[in-house]
């Protein structure tokens, strides 16, 4: 039994208030008209998608540049369902971002995400209208904004909990518990949400002229990849949006009340999708250059991605990873050779300018590795960028601009963190 000390009666006025918070921190769900939970405002929500949209897009891969084509088509599928959602007056965006891993995703706001990966797998416009409005949803519902409440509520519990039972046998789990959660902009949506989303996004696929019928052809495709082999690469996907044959059968319930002859526009999809598909042989060599640099087999992973790059010269990021690969031979005059090349060809991917910036600070060419690592942090501020911009400065003897570059490194924690930790005391030892 739990001691009733005053601290047990301190956690559960703690209780209360975090009670009273959900009480009076209900908003209207702007598509069902319920109450849920909400401590941001709209306006929040908006500059925090603005915000984070193009850091997410930095941090996924960029946009995807071979085929601009794909772009415009995906934004206009978007915005086209996008004017039929309870929310149009949201600035809507679409972009198709250069991974991988079978994904989409929204931010507060309409700010959206579609990955070439998911792209490649599904087979109509109707298919990737169903994802695009299941994302619509999540933004027009503000469902992120209700998950990102939730967690300031229990990190606020948690923590005053945390406080109360302080010196007691609770207090490491309860720390511990603290720790749990995922990403306040990118959130893992509960059940309720994700039937909402596709209820919902259904009829803003009837309502903008679309077979709602590819909503329950993608739920049905998703069920059976996560039982089969390919369930490993799906696994972002599964867990933000995890299938079940349950969400199969409330889609098909839910068509039965739409109307049905809509459009499913397959052949221009398999247009759209065209580039994708001629370079798959090309992206899959890509894919195995990478499993062997992962064994450090670094000179089969150069002849597999040289082979891509034969296929597809145009993808820069064929030779980032070169560059990486002669990087870890040492053959550093090499390794800037491909970075640059990777520059050329997407200059708005914040990883080509840091790569080139630390290969030309190898060379000891500080002046170009400054200007290349400071052009990084102008698409995505990294403790990486600040790390090597203090190693140039301190080599350049301007040991005060080089330990603001490492203070601001070690924020970031980890093996970088330290490492900038170390020359911030060995500078602080100097003086």
């Amino acid at each position: 039994m739990i001691p009733r000390t005053p601290r047990f009666f301190a956690c559960i006025a703690n209780a209360a208030l975090i009670a009273a918070v959900f009480a009076s921190g209900c908003a209207v769900n702007p598509v069902t008209g319920e109450k849920q939970l909400s401590l941001i405002s709209v306006q929040q929500e908006l500059r925090l998608g603005q915000q984070q949209y193009p850091i997410n897009q930095q941090q996924q891969g960029g946009q995807y540049t071979i085929d601009p084509h794909l772009q415009d088509y995906v934004n206009k599928v978007g915005q086209k369902l996008a004017r039929a959602s309870d929310q149009p007056q949201l600035p809507y965006a679409f972009v198709v971002l250069n991974n991988a891993v079978p994904n989409a995703w929204a931010l507060p706001g309409g700010k959206i995400a579609i990955n070439r990966g998911l792209l490649v797998l599904l087979e109509d416009e109707a298919e990737l209208a169903a994802v695009l409005s299941h994302e619509i949803v999540h933004a027009a519902a503000r469902h992120s904004a209700t998950a990102l409440s939730q967690q300031q509520v229990l990190g606020a519990g948690l923590a005053a909990l945390g406080a109360a039972t302080k010196d007691t046998a609770y207090a490491d789990l309860i720390s511990t518990g603290s720790q749990l959660g995922g990403s306040a902009y990118i959130a893992r949506y509960g059940r309720s949400n994700e039937l909402q989303s596709d209820k919902y996004g259904m009829q803003y696929m009837a309502a903008a002229g679309y077979d709602p019928q590819g909503a329950v052809r993608l739920q049905r495709k998703f069920v059976a990849l996560s039982k089969g082999r390919q369930a490993n690469g799906l696994d972002a996907l599964f867990a933000s949006h995890p299938p079940s044959q349950f969400r199969v059968s409330a889609n098909i319930e839910h068509s039965q009340s739409l109307p049905t002859g809509g459009v499913t526009n397959r052949d221009a999809y398999q247009k759209a999708i065209a580039q994708l598909k001629r370079d798959a042989a090309a992206y899959k060599h890509y894919d195995q250059a990478l499993q062997a640099a992962g064994k450090q087999q670094y000179d089969s992973a150069l002849r597999l991605v040289r082979k891509a790059q034969q296929q597809q010269p145009k993808e820069a990021t064929f030779f980032a990873l070169e560059g990486d690969l002669l990087a870890q031979k040492k053959q550093y005059a090499k390794a800037h050779k491909a970075y640059d090349r990777a520059v050329q060809k997407n200059p708005t991917l914040f990883s080509h300018w840091l790569k080139r910036g630390v290969a030309s600070a190898a060379l000891k060419d500080y002046v170009s590795a400054e200007r290349d690592l400071s052009r990084s942090l102008r698409y995505l501020d990294t403790a990486y960028a600040h790390y090597y911009l203090g190693e140039i400065y301190e080599q350049q003897g301007n040991p005060q601009t080089a330990y603001k570059h490492y203070q601001t490194a070690a924020t970031a924690g980890g093996e970088i963190g330290s490492k900038a930790q170390a020359r911030m005391q060995a500078l602080a030892s100097k003086t």
